[in-house]
């Protein structure tokens, strides 16, 4: 994986971040070829509207030029692990 790729990853999470931090808040823990996993924490509603952050993380994504999409989501008692594959990066004007 090239830098520039982790550059786009980096800079999707702090645009998510400035927006919806300190209810929710994404943090990188897992970056393998074309894999990548977001934890998402804070007191955010875990009931309504609740994939409504990870969809909006994929949105952010497309923003910048990162093609993503959502694999998987594991909720732990206080926080939630989103799985997502990169499915491309496409040129942002």
């Amino acid at each position: 994986m090239n830098n520039d790729y982790r550059k786009m990853i980096d800079r999707a999470i702090e645009v998510f971040n400035r927006y919806r931090s300190p209810e929710v808040t994404a943090k990188l823990i897992r970056l393998e070829g074309d894999e990548l996993e977001i934890e998402f924490s804070g007191p955010y509603c875990r009931t309504c509207g609740y994939y409504d952050y990870f969809d909006d993380f994929v949105i952010e994504a497309d923003d910048i030029g990162l093609n993503i999409e959502i694999e998987s989501v594991k909720d732990v008692e206080d926080y939630a692990v989103v799985k997502f594959r990169v499915k491309g990066i496409k040129k942002v004007e």
